[in-house]
């Protein structure tokens, strides 16, 4: 994506509503029928959960919708005609996109597909699609009478073993288009993402916390929230719906997921406990939260000429040994780190934290050792439950995220 591209406004909404198409490109083509205003909607669903979209539009839409509003709505020139940059292969051949929609579908395109007749835009376009086995799917939108026209219901027959159809709702004497929400329900499925934690509810707690020792000192940790926020990104491209309580972490939080900003332990104790007043099927407690805090923090900042300065600190409730008493039966995930022992010594650790906290799975780790010091981005973790233990090696904390996900849907 060029930086023109990055620049434009309509990207703004890119992932605002979940990542499950991150990276997947998509060529979205617009036939005549009166349905195609509804193309402006379907394509900013689809790029609300990542997906690029090119559109290309047949001369019949453009009587319909200005080409200048699916540019402003994909942030993407938008191919009317073809020309010597050859924009059917770019954006057709083999590999060069992730699927094809026809949104909405004419008998007229569908007659053109099933006959290898190429002489629009649109039609070349499916020609190579069709030929290099680029994914194809048509939302199709006529009067009923050509739905039940013998030669459209042969064009059916012949490609509906080689393309995907979304069935027209019958309206009126219309095969009407499917609305944008059902496509876009169809194409998370067709690409595999109604997983084991689709439509999960999952709470899940990220980042560290800080403790004002005055107005200006505080104590905190060396937490940066990456494998939480990664973690996060995973669940919400499954399709799960994510509550991401975030301490104040130096990642980015991940879009898709409702954000709630806490600064203290206080905080996200207080957030979670409100928040499990609704039913989760999942809470992770991924936050590096403060075991003690100040006993009396100064409300005034402390004067720098002591010589020496003694801070009480007191012991902070543990939150995750309050998920279980709230919601029984909830999938519990929590995190146990440890500085500078063996394998063995860690994972009698997560055990003990097991048991105590009544959890299901326990993520633990080493954070002391020199490897990690010198190069935090990485990681190894211990995944351990009542039965097993699973060490999953030195690896980007981005592959740690997938590796906790998968022992998560194993557990569901």
């Amino acid at each position: 994506m060029t930086k023109k591209e990055l620049e434009h406004p309509s990207l703004d909404i890119v992932e605002s509503k979940g990542t499950e198409l991150s990276g997947r490109k998509i060529v979205l083509c617009v036939s005549g029928s009166v349905a195609a205003y509804k193309s402006i909607e379907l394509a900013r669903l689809l790029m609300r959960h990542g997906a690029k979209v090119t559109c290309v539009m047949s001369g019949a839409s453009t009587k319909m919708i200005q080409p200048d509003y699916m540019k402003w709505a994909t942030g993407n020139d938008v191919i009317t005609k073809l020309t010597g940059k050859l924009e059917h292969i770019n954006i057709a051949d083999y590999k060069k996109s992730d699927l094809i929609i026809v949104y909405p579908a004419t008998a007229n395109t569908l007659g053109k597909l099933a006959n290898g007749i190429d002489d629009t835009p649109i039609s070349t376009v499916l020609t190579v699609g069709f030929g290099s086995k680029t994914p194809i799917l048509m939302a199709l939108a006529m009067h009923a009478s050509m739905y039940e026209n013998a030669a459209v219901k042969k064009n059916i027959s012949f490609l509906k073993n080689k393309i995907d159809f979304i069935t027209p709702n019958m309206i009126e004497g219309k095969a009407k288009v499917s609305e944008p929400e059902e496509v876009l329900d169809y194409v998370l499925t067709k690409f595999g993402l109604s997983s084991k934690l689709h439509g999960k509810k999952i709470l899940i707690t990220a980042g560290p916390t800080i403790e004002q020792i005055d107005p200006i000192r505080a104590i905190t940790n060396q937490s940066s929230g990456k494998t939480g926020v990664s973690l996060a990104k995973e669940l919400v491209s499954s399709g799960a719906k994510v509550t991401f309580v975030y301490g104040p972490g130096n990642e980015k939080p991940p879009k898709g997921a409702k954000i709630i900003n806490v600064v203290t332990s206080k905080e996200m104790h207080t957030a979670v406990k409100k928040e499990l007043k609704n039913k989760f099927d999942i809470v992770i407690m991924a936050a590096a939260i403060s075991d003690y805090v100040p006993k009396n923090p100064s409300k005034k900042k402390i004067k720098s000429s002591n010589t020496n300065l003694t801070i009480n600190l007191k012991k902070a409730p543990k939150i995750i040994d309050d998920i279980k008493k709230i919601q029984k039966n909830v999938l519990l995930v929590g995190f146990k780190a440890e500085t500078n022992v063996t394998n063995i010594q860690l994972i009698k650790s997560a055990k003990r934290k097991l048991k105590d906290s009544s959890s299901d799975l326990i993520i633990a780790n080493d954070i002391g050792t020199k490897r990690y010091k010198k190069n935090s981005q990485n990681n190894q973790i211990i995944v351990v439950d009542s039965k097993r233990s699973i060490v999953s090696g030195w690896m980007k904390k981005e592959k740690i995220a997938k590796i906790i996900k998968k022992q998560i849907e194993l557990k569901l």
